[in-house]
């Protein structure tokens, strides 16, 4: 059973199968990179629910909606993609060398350039920050329209975005195939972050890692957060002695892809109005791959 209304297309999965599979097929034989970027982009969801995998696996009769339009086309800028967007949130993947946010008001960061965006499409709104990620880090990141959604995540981080997780490319490799980093993170004068196993006075910082991929001198590696403390990755990576390969900072001066390879590929949570369960994920760069 398939209806289209003027902006979303319908339909009920007859026989189980994955998401880029079945749009291939309704959608009269697109290819399967102009089914992928419909995915990616936000633009499909499931039951309901928005979904970004590509290999979603379709159970019988679940109800699959393709949008005919994102929504978002007015916004061009390359260095940021929005995943999604509705009146209360905006979820984007950001290119590395762009700040979450500053206090300067000459810096270009996600923030600024979300402004922007929202005074060029007329809305009345401005982008608060939820979280962040490095300048050099790549990947999923969340604003709020307004300060008291902003604060909704903020009292509730825990139960509200239950799934945040990385992706890297170490240089070198972990003592054990998976494990935990736990430590206290304190920052001194200069602004660099200090790692220390007992407590220091900063705070405390927990990081599960688990190694997915080895090569002759680097692994790829998933990392989960059980807190989201300033440089925690960097540092936990090098507390193991297999730095983040690229990182100039808390690294070992080895750099083959020119920039620092960490990339935040999932974010999950509670939509904290609605209470929509949502899930984005974001391919990490091809460069990470090609390390050996």
């Amino acid at each position: 059973m398939n209806r289209t209304d003027k902006s979303t297309e319908i339909f009920i999965v007859d026989i189980p199968t994955t998401l880029i599979e079945f749009i291939s097929v309704k959608r009269n034989g697109i290819s399967r990179s102009n089914a992928k970027k419909l995915i990616v982009n936000g633009l499909v969801s499931v039951n309901g629910r928005m979904v970004t995998q590509t290999n979603y696996e379709l159970k019988e009769d679940s109800k699959v909606e393709i949008s005919k339009s994102s929504g978002n086309e007015r916004f061009l800028d390359r260095r940021l993609r929005i995943m999604f967007e509705d009146e209360h949130l905006i979820v984007v993947d950001k290119h590395c060398g762009l700040l979450s946010n500053s206090m300067s008001p000459k810096e270009t960061t996600v923030q600024s350039l979300l402004n922007n965006y929202f005074e060029h499409t007329h809305q009345r709104c401005h982008a608060h920050i939820v979280h962040r990620l490095d300048r050099e880090t790549s990947g999923l990141l969340l604003f709020a329209k307004s300060k008291e959604v902003a604060f909704m995540f903020e009292d509730g981080w825990k139960e509200r975005v239950y799934d945040r997780r990385y992706v890297a490319m170490l240089h070198g490799f972990p003592p054990h195939d998976e494990g935990t980093v736990q430590s206290w993170l304190k920052d001194d004068s200069k602004f660099v972050t200090h790692s220390s196993p007992v407590d220091n006075g900063g705070k405390f910082a927990e990081t599960h890692y688990k190694v997915v991929n080895r090569g002759e001198n680097y692994c790829l590696v998933e990392l989960r957060l059980e807190t989201g403390r300033k440089n925690q990755i960097r540092v936990h990576m090098q507390d193991l002695g297999c730095p983040v390969a690229g990182d100039r900072k808390y690294g070992d001066g080895f750099n083959p892809i020119d920039r620092l390879a960490l990339h935040a590929y999932r974010l999950c949570f509670v939509h904290p109005v609605t209470g929509k369960d949502y899930k984005f994920e974001s391919e990490a760069p091809a460069s990470f791959r090609h390390l050996q």
